[in-house]
């Protein structure tokens, strides 16, 4: 694999990686991704994706080959996007293979005395070489930094252990958070620099969306239509400042010659008249805030439209009775297939 290398110009400055949250993490990110990442040339051992700083990663995948040294396994694992190779370094127990030759007597002494620490002790150690020695097909998950070594990329694990996964729960769960991630959190460019107009847009629409959710939760609103929330936002939008007429700079002129002492006639100077400033007015800042948290509210499944026409009606998601019924139908509908039957029968003997 050819190492590639990132632009100097492209890369952020080394001092600002702490100001972004992923640089202290352990990112969740595909192997593929990781694979694909490029190298900064400030930092050895630093890489980027979207110019989020990266040096640790947590991966969830299947062992498809193994090797086994003296000191350290190095397993390949693969998430469905790519196989990666980890560096798994064996702990003091993992290299004690054999066990006490006297372990024998004191099992039967324990078995005759009660709790006996060292044969608690020796369960321990099998429980944990269990956990740390992997075969092919099963299922692994890794922590730890990045490296590139003989220009292969890997990942040199500081935590792994075999993960118990019958029902496929934990690589379900896993597949359903990686994408919000990705969404939410790396594939957004960083904010390395703070941004004054940026942050207070971003308040304004947060407490609008607030605004609208208070609203809709104490009234117990069904439905309703953009103009009858619109006012709510109101004390939101700062009305811009009005510009003096030339009367009143013509007033205000007068008064201060007065208050000089300087003659005032007929002949004296008018100002000329300042033009307003164009831009938004607040009529359309009103609308073009309802319009984006109306749109929050309906990504999050709060509120909806039933049907898109010119009449804007927007539904109630909790206090939607018809929605409420078809989805229990919906779920009542797909409890009675033979998979779901099937799952449920697992688990129950699981429980058991």
């Amino acid at each position: 694999m050819q190492t590639a290398a990132m632009d100097p110009a492209e890369e952020p400055p080394s001092m600002l990686w702490g100001l972004d949250p992923v640089f202290s993490a352990f990112a969740r990110l595909y192997i593929r991704d990781i694979l694909e990442m490029t190298e900064s040339t400030q930092v050895p051992g630093i890489y980027f994706y979207n110019l989020h700083p990266i040096s640790k990663v947590d991966v969830l995948g299947t062992v498809v080959y193994k090797r086994e040294r003296e000191d350290f396994f190095c397993y390949g694992v693969d998430d469905g996007t790519g196989v990666i190779n980890c560096l798994c370094w064996k702990s003091d127990v993992l290299k004690e293979e054999r066990e006490p030759s006297k372990s024998g007597a004191q099992l039967g002494a324990a078995a005759q005395g009660g709790f006996d620490p060292v044969a608690e002790l020796q369960k321990l150690r099998r429980a944990q070489r269990t956990r740390c020695r992997l075969e092919i097909g099963e299922l692994l998950r890794v922590r730890g930094p990045v490296k590139t070594s003989r220009q292969q990329r890997e990942i040199k694990a500081s935590t792994y252990y075999k993960v118990s996964d019958s029902v496929m729960a934990v690589q379900i769960s896993w597949m359903m958070e990686a994408p919000q991630l990705y969404r939410q959190c790396y594939d957004k460019a960083p904010q390395l620099e703070p941004d004054a107009a940026g942050d207070s847009a971003v308040s304004s629409l947060s407490r609008a969306t607030k605004i609208l959710k208070d609203f809709l939760k104490q009234k117990s609103v069904s439905r309703f239509r953009p103009y009858d929330v619109q006012d709510l936002l109101q004390p939101l939008i700062s009305s811009p400042p009005q510009a003096a007429s030339a009367d009143q700079i013509d007033s205000l002129r007068v008064v201060s010659r007065a208050g000089l002492g300087q003659k005032i006639g007929p002949f004296n100077e008018r100002p000329a008249p300042q033009e307003p400033v164009a831009g938004p007015s607040a009529c359309q800042q009103l609308r073009q805030l309802l319009k984006e948290a109306l749109q929050i509210l309906q990504d999050e499944g709060a509120v909806y439209r039933k049907v898109k026409s010119q009449d804007e009606v927007y539904l109630v998601t909790v206090q939607d009775k018809d929605l409420l019924v078809a989805v229990k139908d919906v779920i009542r509908e797909d409890s009675r297939r033979e998979k779901c039957a099937w799952t449920r029968s697992v688990q129950y003997r699981h429980k058991f």
